[in-house]
């Protein structure tokens, strides 16, 4: 386990004791999941950018591959 020293800001703070009180949880268990839930909500983020990233890549290639079956299609009926 890392030893971490942080300054939050007094409202982030006071908020966090509150709940910390609430659910009868450490500081230090609460301020973990926070922080793992956090990293969740991050890499899930950047998934999701990367698959928009993608898709649409994917998208111009497939409207690529349409124009040219199109294409063949006009041949063939001419």
């Amino acid at each position: 386990m890392k030893t971490l020293s942080l300054k939050l800001q007094e409202p982030i703070f006071t908020e966090a004791e509150k709940m910390v009180a609430q659910l009868k949880k450490s500081r230090n268990a609460y301020i973990n999941e926070a922080v793992a839930f956090y990293n969740r909500y991050q890499k899930r983020q950047m998934l999701a950018k990367l698959l928009a990233e993608e898709s649409k890549l994917v998208a111009e290639a497939d409207y690529e591959i349409l124009k040219e079956m199109e294409a063949l299609e006009d041949e063939i009926f001419e």
